[in-house]
């Protein structure tokens, strides 16, 4: 639970923060995603929260303590939110252990501000056989978020635990990012575990029908030939979706309890006093 009253609410991390596969085209780099409805969230409950997101999608653990962390405590927030390292596990070559020493110098960083810290697991995606190597590291890098999370004295999301994540509807073309409805439900259980009300419903959807043997074929042919070939063409050149990219809402701004964020696209907002 968060102290009552406003506050100054920090999102730090890569795509999962920033809101890639919650599309919006009026807003800072064409996502909405969770962190904006929980920003939203907040301010309708406690009117006058305070918001900024500095996440960039594709960013390692070494960027975001590099480019994120002192910007973050410079903001002096009273809640902060931190996923990262998702990345680093689908990297080439990188161990679950190096991966959480940063990690855990990054949490601990964080959590010398003071502020309410939150956490995340990182979801088990079944997206295919050619990725099942990475979920391996995936649940050992799970397993070490849970013990820093403990040790640190932050507030966990446990979102691998999540089943309703195990319909494909949650998530986006990429089969990696949340969809809209992906979003919308983290953005639920983040409030809940803050112990925040609001209005957020899941709308419960039936699992898409399963699919012929040759329209399964055709749908994995074209996600390899759209999403997985050009991800690892990214990774042998070095280079990444977010190297263009700044962060969405870099300072805060006062988030407006009518219609939230919404209010502000297109607009400069003033920075509040």
């Amino acid at each position: 639970m968060i102290d009552p009253g406003p506050g100054r609410y920090v999102a730090l991390g890569d795509s999962f923060t920033e809101g890639v596969g919650d599309l919006s085209k009026s807003r800072p780099n064409g996502v909405r995603g969770w962190a904006d409805r929980v920003a939203e969230g907040l301010a309708r409950d406690s009117p006058g929260w305070e918001y900024a997101n500095l996440a960039i999608r594709s960013k390692r653990l070494r960027h975001i303590i590099a480019e994120q962390l002192e910007p973050a405590l410079a903001l002096e927030p009273t809640l902060i939110t931190l996923y990262a390292g998702g990345n680093d596990v689908m990297d080439f070559g990188t161990k679950v252990a190096d991966i959480l020493s940063e990690y855990e110098r990054l949490v601990a960083g964080l959590a010398q501000s003071g502020a309410t810290l939150v956490l995340f697991t990182g979801y088990d995606v079944e997206v295919s056989p050619i990725l099942g190597p990475l979920r391996r590291k995936n649940h050992a890098y799970n397993d070490g978020v849970r013990l820093i999370a403990a040790k640190h004295g932050a507030m966990l999301v446990d979102y691998a635990s999540f089943s309703v994540y195990a319909n494909s509807r949650m998530w986006g073309p990429d089969r990696l990012h949340m969809s809209k409805a992906g979003h919308r439900y983290l953005a639920a259980r983040v409030l809940d575990i803050l112990e925040v009300p609001h209005e957020i419903r899941h709308k419960t959807k039936h699992r898409a029908p399963t699919p012929t043997a040759k329209q399964w074929a055709l749908e994995q042919h074209a996600w390899v030939t759209e999403w997985v070939l050009p991800m690892f063409a990214r990774k042998l050149r070095g280079t990444t979706l977010g190297d263009s990219l700044s962060p969405r809402w870099p300072d805060p701004v006062r988030v407006p309890p009518k219609k939230g964020l919404k209010k502000l696209t297109g607009k400069i907002p003033d920075r509040p006093r």
